[in-house]
């Protein structure tokens, strides 16, 4: 369980993140952040686990005081937290293994990890957790050879194997199309609902979190606005996170989309009758 106690977060240079949120999400939840750029939706993600330090309040994991932790217990606690990147943070350069079994490093001393002297339990770890995302003829593969669907694939095989009850994401679909969207959205279900994972996701894809989320937070101004099942964030809800906008731009994206359809057949057209 995560408990947020009155918990605000002032920037250095004042600008507010977030005001005096309280809000719990229980083990097993599948939540998705919505909100406008700036609404605070990656400022609160990061105080999740202390990349972000918060200005007042409380934040407790398990009835553990992750506000409170030394630097020993922060470690602790964050092998229980995985997080996964907009931009995947991995290793480029490494192949798929060493990025896939780095989510082990929290188990291991600092010159085991710089001798990389881990268990042959832990590279099962990793090959099974690739074969779970679809990714097992990757394993030697240089990261920085796969598509961008694929190296997030490879991110969320990092938390399998970290064997982390909560995980974080922080706009993992942003940068992927739409069919590689849904297959890594199919992975955090199945990690959800197989494995019992609690997940947190920031995500600006109104479709995808009603469609994926048990539960959605609306936020606006570093304020909750809306918390409650995907089912009740009706369009009037949404209305109320993002204002009129939304739906106007929307509306704008799909008669594009149209009009870019009519001319690609148009060109095709004419492709076809000059061959």
């Amino acid at each position: 369980m995560i408990e947020l106690k009155n918990v605000s977060k002032v920037f250095d240079n004042g600008v507010v993140g977030l005001k005096n949120i309280n809000l719990t999400i229980d083990s097993g939840e599948f939540v998705c952040i919505i909100g406008l750029s700036g609404a605070g939706k990656s400022t609160l993600l990061r105080s999740l686990n202390r990349l972000n330090t918060i200005t007042e309040g409380e934040i407790l994991i398990d009835g553990e005081s992750l506000t409170n932790a030394n630097a020993k217990e922060l470690r602790q606690m964050r092998r229980n937290i995985g997080m996964i990147f907009q931009q995947f943070n991995l290793v480029r350069k490494n192949t798929v293994q060493k990025n896939v079994i780095s989510g082990r490093l929290g188990y291991y001393n600092n010159w085991q990890t710089l001798l990389g002297l881990f268990s042959k339990e832990d590279y099962a770890r990793t090959e099974n957790a690739l074969e779970k995302v679809g990714l097992a003829d990757k394993l030697k593969d240089r990261s920085d050879s796969l598509s961008g669907g694929q190296q997030q694939r490879v991110s969320i095989a990092r938390t399998i194997v970290q064997e982390a009850d909560l995980i974080l994401a922080d706009e993992p679909v942003s940068a992927l199309d739409p069919v590689t969207s849904e297959t890594v959205m199919n992975d955090f279900k199945r990690l959800n609902e197989e494995a019992n994972r609690t997940i947190i996701i920031n995500i600006h894809s109104v479709p995808l979190a009603r469609k994926y989320a048990t539960r959605i937070i609306g936020m606006r101004a570093g304020e909750i606005v809306f918390d409650g099942p995907a089912s009740e964030a009706t369009d009037a809800k949404l209305d109320e996170i993002y204002g009129k906008a939304i739906f106007e731009n929307e509306q704008e994206a799909q008669q594009d989309a149209i009009k870019a359809g009519i001319e690609r057949e148009v060109q095709q057209d004419v492709h076809n009758e000059i061959l």
